[in-house]
């Protein structure tokens, strides 16, 4: 008996050597990788087996058009405090992680364009119905809420202190009505990296929500992961254990038949290299509103042979030439200024000559109707420093069987946002360092 007790021991010593050793490794080069769920993929808690594909495919320019329109509020409000745009049941990509000691498994939205990692917290005063389990602070010996006094507290915005003047805490505004408030704490993350190892981060500032509004939302997400470049953003807190790079390769979640998901990467594993990256770099805006946004200086485009200039719209501290469209992890088709959409349109038309489709719903103004594959006219987005050929899968996007519509919305307002379709089958780098996004051609279904 115990010598099997011995040789169990041994084993079980010899495990967590190996556990230690692979942990040990991912921390020394300082790289890993985790899976990101697209909201409509079967591996999602959003996934609606009742919706039809139609219904899905709607639901995703809905989103985009509404996604817009916040970024559009938002970077024309004449406010002091700032709103935020997105509502918490517009994300596109979600992303599975633990929150507290012992882990306490969540899902959040993954947002770009966001910075506050919030998630909601019991006691829940108010709060939108979360289908998933809500995460206790009060059980994790982690968890520690921040000083009203703080730097941390001081330098962001829309705080305030709380009743007995100690704990600090926020509030942040959507602009549909929506709202989460709640307390600024620090809290040890852990994700879970596709390696089959678990990596954690202690005392990453988190916005503990305890009073949360939404006046239709009822799903499994717990609230937002900020991959911004503002400060309380989690890619600026994980910062030189990751190198301030992390990177993503996105499939055709639409048409996929596989069982593979999108991938996130941090650190060394989120260096794009090779053949054929080319780079961009992110433009700062010059002052305070809205400058943690991803924005890059785009050219033109081309629809074949035919080159179209891109112009945005001038916005307080932005340059309309240079600051002209953000890259979006959050929006789906690509929305372009009315003018570059219509002359993309007519290039468009005068090219492909099959029937077209009437779209009903008035989402998208060019529909074809393709009884076999069709080779549609190449879209190449020429950013400053690099030329970006888009993948058919995010230049034409399936509305049903046999119709194909060209996957760019019109904005009257001038406002460019480059979304995640025609980021698909590219490996997108973010090297916040250097400040540039780089691409590289991939088959992200074998990344």
């Amino acid at each position: 008996m115990s010598r099997t007790m011995s040789h169990f021991s041994l084993f079980i010593f010899i495990f967590i050597c190996l556990s230690c050793l692979v942990v040990i490794s991912h921390a020394k080069n300082n790289g890993f990788s985790v899976e990101l769920i697209h909201r409509d993929s079967f591996k999602s808690p959003l996934y609606n087996p009742t919706q039809t594909k139609f219904q899905r495919n709607f639901n995703v320019v809905r989103r985009s058009i509404n996604r817009a329109n916040y970024f559009y509020k938002e970077l024309s409000s004449t406010k002091n405090k700032l709103e935020s745009y997105m509502p918490f049941d517009y994300g596109e990509y979600l992303m599975s992680y633990s929150v507290g000691t012992p882990p306490f498994q969540v899902y959040g939205i993954l947002d770009t364009a966001s910075n506050l990692n919030w998630l909601q917290c019991k006691p829940c005063n108010s709060c939108y119905n979360q289908t998933s389990p809500i995460f206790d602070p009060s059980k994790s010996s982690s968890y520690k809420n921040i000083s009203c006094s703080s730097r941390t507290c001081k330098s962001m915005e829309d705080t305030s202190c709380s009743s007995d003047g100690d704990a600090c805490q926020y509030t942040l505004n959507y602009s549909i009505g929506s709202y989460t408030h709640g307390d600024l704490s620090e809290e040890t993350l852990t994700l879970d990296s596709a390696f089959g190892s678990f990596v954690s981060f202690p005392k990453i500032v988190i916005g503990c929500g305890h009073n949360n509004g939404e006046p239709t939302y009822n799903g499994p997400n717990s609230g937002v992961i900020g991959f911004g470049s503002g400060d309380t953003s989690l890619i600026k807190q994980l910062g030189s254990s990751i190198g301030g790079k992390f990177s993503y390769c996105l499939i055709d979640e639409h048409n996929s038949k596989s069982n593979r998901s999108s991938k996130l990467n941090f650190g060394d594993d989120a260096i794009v290299t090779g053949d054929n990256v080319v780079s961009t770099p992110i433009v700062k805006m010059i002052g305070n509103r809205q400058k943690d946004y991803y924005y890059l200086t785009m050219k033109a485009f081309s629809v074949g042979n035919k080159r179209i200039k891109y112009r945005g719209f001038k916005r307080e501290g932005t340059n309309a030439s240079t600051h002209n469209i953000i890259i979006d992890s959050g929006t789906n088709v690509c929305i372009l200024p009315h003018r570059v959409y219509y002359k993309m349109e007519s290039a468009m038309k005068k090219v492909v000559k099959l029937p077209r489709f009437q779209d009903d719903t008035d989402t998208f103004r060019l529909c074809y109707n393709t009884t076999s594959k069709q080779n549609f006219p190449p879209i190449t987005a020429h950013f400053k420093g690099a030329d970006v050929k888009l993948d058919s899968k995010g230049a034409f996007y399936s509305l049903y069987k046999g119709v194909e519509c060209f996957a760019f919305i019109s904005q009257k307002n001038g406002l460019g946002l480059f979304g995640n379709m025609a980021q698909v089958n590219y490996l997108v780098g973010y090297d916040l360092n250097k400040n540039i996004v780089s691409f590289k051609s991939s088959d992200c279904t074998n990344y």
